[in-house]
């Protein structure tokens, strides 16, 4: 069950695969899936199932047919590093989608820019729509409502005994929300909330606020 949040005036539903899906834009907003990840670390000996790979192109599949956005906007780190053998599935999926495509540029965006010119897929390093900044990095703009990615952002929630879980989560303060990495084998980086912070945790299909 996704998450309704509003913005500035604006709706946005936080959705169980990590993505945000902006209502007036129909836009989809997916940050870090590292496509190609797990062939790179295949190749070096990893033992990282075969499968996995396919996992998050099942889930983008998934959920753009769910969706259905005139537009998916990945912040960043699409893909984990070189060209490897995920990149035609990507092609793939690109040309037989109707969906408008656009790559914000993160730090692992080491493919050339032609390439994806090539499949329609629009480049830039940072993308301003109506007073909201997309950007890969989290970025501070005065007048900016700022969406990123790149800290794979995790909570620690503590049970009554003395177990702890870890769960991704979209992090939202007064100017920025970061959004969880949408691919499997990431990690996430533990944030400590302040004051007036909201923690959107993802539980079993389910995105919960767990910071009231």
């Amino acid at each position: 069950m996704s998450q309704k949040v509003t913005i500035r005036e604006h709706d946005f539903l936080l959705h169980p695969s990590g993505a945000i899906y902006w209502l007036q834009k129909e836009m989809l907003l997916i940050a870090d899936v590292h496509f190609g990840k797990v062939t790179h670390f295949r190749r070096y000996g990893a033992a990282i199932p075969k499968n996995a790979s396919e996992e998050n192109f099942n889930k983008l599949k998934v959920l753009v047919d769910e969706i259905q956005p005139k537009t998916v906007c990945f912040l960043g780190d699409l893909f984990h590093s070189k060209i490897n053998s995920e990149w035609e599935t990507f092609k793939n999926w690109v040309q037989t989608n109707q969906t408008a495509v656009i790559l914000i540029s993160g730090n692992h965006d080491i493919i050339p820019k032609y390439m994806y010119e090539d499949i329609s897929v629009d480049v830039v390093d940072q993308l301003e729509i109506n007073g909201f900044l997309l950007t890969h990095h989290p970025t501070e703009k005065h007048s900016c409502f700022n969406f990123s990615g790149h800290i794979h952002p995790g909570v620690r929630m503590k049970g009554s005994g003395r177990q702890t879980v870890k769960l991704a989560c979209f992090y939202k303060t007064k100017s920025q929300l970061i959004l969880p990495a949408f691919g499997n084998f990431t990690g996430k980086h533990i944030l400590s909330p302040k004051d007036n912070d909201e923690i959107f945790a993802i539980v079993e299909n389910e995105v919960i606020c767990v910071s009231k």
